[in-house]
């Protein structure tokens, strides 16, 4: 009795050890190893934007860049679509992410796109103003289709920042007829800025200039200005930086030169410089043996005797035992053997990416400038 007793403590001790780590072998592992919180405050969306294509055919990407608040989750719904595309916040705010149409899909020039910012609980939504094709002629739900009269901008300027530095912001000001919908659009810059109506016709945004922007102060920056079907565009005519505070600099920098002999050869061209765009924690999944499928059978029988004491009853509960053991032994050994890596998308300084695979986890973060040489990482 005494010996039973104890087999069957053991046999318990060994449920419960197996039962523990099952989860840990079954639970999924997050795809992105740095996600931003959602916050519960009201999401905004400042600016939503498609590169229309030539043709809307199997295999063509539909590129999307959303602008809105940071820190939350962005989806499109296309018209005529079968899936739902989900975004990826590439730096603060700034959402992007590419559709591939398939040959299920019957999107047509004429088909909506949708923009959903979800921030904790609240939805903020934008309808594309675009069309997905090329030269098909715009869309834009603010306006009425009914609204007689061309509009008119009567002013169009910038507040500009000291310097065109990651961070610094260009606020737009355009001045033209009341009720209608306005925008910017910066050359260089992915997607465009919707302005807001702040008082009857006077409309304002902002831009913050991000790090994989190519802004220089001559950039050309064009206002827009619908009402209903017909539209009005003005060129920017000014500086993109405060031209006093550049011109002081320029000053500031002849004073300060050594009076050389020779001119400074430029520094060349980093070709392997950029910035980290996003860190991914990968893991593989080992494969289970025979050894954690004998181990857990040889429990799961003993298991299934201790249901059934006699006649086949006993048996059929010591195969069943046998089967269960063996698939979680073999599920856990795959969860031991799994090996995990780090893999870091660095967005060049030439436009394109490189991918690094790390077998732990980097010393950089997202947004910071880096070399890649031999297969490693070197902050600059």
């Amino acid at each position: 009795m005494s010996s039973y007793c104890s087999l069957h403590r053991s046999i318990g001790a060994a449920l419960l050890a197996m039962a523990a780590f099952l989860p840990l072998a079954l639970s999924p592992l997050p795809a992105q190893a740095q996600q931003s919180g959602s916050t519960s405050s009201t999401p905004r969306i400042r600016g939503f934007d498609v590169v229309s294509v030539r043709q809307l055919s199997a295999g063509q990407d539909l590129l999307f860049t959303l602008y809105g608040s940071p820190g939350g989750t962005a989806a499109v719904q296309i018209g005529g679509a079968t899936g739902r595309l989900l975004l990826d916040e590439i730096e603060a705010g700034v959402y992007e992410g590419a559709y591939t149409i398939s040959s299920r899909d019957r999107i047509t020039q004429d088909s909506t796109a949708t923009a959903n910012l979800r921030l904790g609980n609240q939805v903020a939504s934008s309808v594309l103003d675009d069309s997905l094709l090329i030269g098909a002629g715009a869309r834009w739900p603010g306006g009425s289709a009914s609204a007689s009269g061309t509009p008119r901008i009567d002013r169009f300027e910038v507040n500009p920042p000291n310097q065109l530095a990651a961070g610094s912001e260009l606020i737009f000001t355009l001045e033209g007829s009341p009720d209608a919908s306005a925008s910017v659009r910066i050359d260089g810059v992915r997607g465009k800025l919707a302005l807001e109506q702040v008082r009857p016709g006077v409309y304002e945004g902002s831009y913050p200039i991000k790090s994989r922007d190519r802004i220089a102060p001559d950039t050309v920056v064009t206002g827009n200005l619908r009402l209903g079907t017909k539209e009005q565009t003005r060129v920017l005519g000014q500086s993109l930086v405060d031209e006093s505070t550049a011109r002081s600099r320029s000053r500031d920098r002849r004073a300060d030169a050594p009076r050389a002999q020779q001119p400074v050869a430029a520094a060349p061209a980093c070709g392997n410089c950029g910035v980290v765009e996003a860190i991914n924690l990968v893991e593989v999944k080992g494969d289970g043996s025979y050894v954690g499928m004998i181990g857990g059978g040889v429990i799961g029988a003993l298991l299934g005797g201790q249901v059934a004491h006699r006649g086949s009853g006993k048996t059929i509960a010591q195969v069943a035992g046998a089967a269960g053991g063996a698939w979680a032994g073999n599920e856990i050994e795959k969860k031991v053997r799994s090996t995990k890596h780090y893999e870091v998308v660095v967005r060049l300084e030439n436009g394109g990416t490189q991918t690094v695979s790390l077998p732990t986890q980097p010393q950089v973060s997202v947004g910071t400038r880096v070399r890649v040489e031999n297969g490693s990482l070197i902050p600059i």
